[in-house]
């Protein structure tokens, strides 16, 4: 499949995994890291996982709500005051960039935030122009910078701004993991960063998961490509938003809990078997398995026919197992804006990873749902 991918001109190169009751099966890469040096992809080369650093956030969250810190229907505005008396956008003039706003009726609670319901929004690839536009006028980073800007004066600012719909009324996907990535700080006392490192990645043993590489480990980051005139060529990022060599370059000091970090193949599937473990991980326990109950529940429903989202991830439902090549009921999965798939399968205790750095391909990708498709029908037992 990759490499028939590859010479399709789907993808330069990629990196998958799979594990099995705990035990990896089958890691291998294809295809280049660097097209211009002809660098081989490696196993464990780094890529940016964007979105897939929600679940970490959402993780890292729950984590301080097992201590009691919070209640998940709390106002986000009890701990970070910038949210209080929050309003809708009502008219947005493109003309002069003016628009006026109505009173919210409802603060947005901290489940808002992680599960896509809170009524922010996502400036680069938000779907309303007005928000979109008053973002980029107000400076707000939607994940990553090289600028010298941290989460705090960020998250302040986007508090200050304009809703797209009342908190609570319907799923949209949003910036409300980076906001609950500065909650993480506030309920702490601690830089995200350093939570994240302490709590999560040096106990889990994902010692190549960073929001910025040290130097030593900077060779191994994957070039993002995109295809152009049949063609690959190096995307350089979206003018205005972001620059692809962040991990690398700049003033390293803003922290996106909602697509900020890069990691490797093995220790995103660390993270995922500590799902599938109930929460514990070598003998070290991060979340009850109550907790994930939760966490894996239906907590809003996102126009689907195949899953629900719960408070960190998309999971599978019996309609979804019908469709075929998903998994089983309970599966759970998400990915990253740099084409990077993964997924969880409770009950047959199997995950699935595959990492890419693409960013419009020259053939339609199909990597993704070929592999999972795969990968579940490889079962035998």
């Amino acid at each position: 499949m990759a490499e028939e991918a590859i010479i399709n001109k789907e993808i330069p190169g990629l990196v998958a995994l799979v594990s099995r009751r705990g035990k990896i099966v089958y890691h291998k890469a294809f295809g280049l890291a660097n097209i211009e040096s002809d660098r081989k992809m490696e196993r464990n080369d780094i890529f940016r996982i964007a979105s897939q650093t929600k679940a970490i956030t959402s993780t890292a969250l729950m984590m301080l709500w097992e201590e009691g810190r919070f209640k998940l229907d709390d106002p986000v505005s009890k701990y970070i005051p910038e949210f209080s008396d929050p309003k809708l956008l009502d008219t947005y003039n493109e003309s002069d960039g003016s628009y006026t706003t109505i009173p919210a009726k409802n603060e947005i609670q901290i489940r808002h935030l992680l599960t896509h319901s809170s009524g922010l929004g996502y400036g680069l690839i938000d779907p309303n122009k007005g928000i979109k536009a008053i973002y980029s006028e107000a400076g707000i980073v939607d994940a990553w910078t090289t600028d010298p800007i941290i989460l705090a004066h960020n998250i302040k600012t986007l508090a200050t701004l304009p809703l797209v719909f009342e908190p609570g009324g319907r799923y949209r996907y949003s910036l409300g993991l980076d906001v609950a990535g500065y909650l993480i700080e506030v309920l702490s006392g601690m830089p995200f960063d350093l939570f994240l490192k302490e709590r999560l990645f040096k106990p889990l043993g994902m010692d190549d998961t960073y929001f910025y590489l040290t130097d030593d480990k900077a060779h191994r980051l994957v070039t993002t490509y995109e295809g152009k005139n049949e063609k690959w060529s190096k995307h350089h990022g979206v003018e205005g938003y972001y620059d692809a060599d962040f991990p690398l370059k700049g003033a390293k000091t803003y922290f996106s809990g909602g697509a900020g970090l890069s990691s490797t193949a093995y220790d995103y599937a660390t993270f995922l078997q500590m799902y599938l473990n109930g929460g514990e991980i070598n003998g070290i326990r991060f979340l009850s398995r109550t907790t994930i109950d939760t966490i894996m529940a239906n907590q809003i429903d996102i126009g689907s026919d195949t899953s629900y989202h719960g408070l960190a991830f998309s999971v599978l439902d019996k309609n979804g197992v019908a469709k075929g090549g998903l998994g089983s009921e309970g599966t759970f999965n998400w990915g990253g804006y740099f084409n990077s798939q993964y997924f969880a399968d409770p009950k047959e205790q199997v995950i699935g990873i595959i990492l890419k750095q693409t960013r419009n391909s020259i053939s339609p990708d199909t990597t993704g749902w070929k592999f999972r498709q795969l990968v579940f029908q490889a079962i035998d037992d």
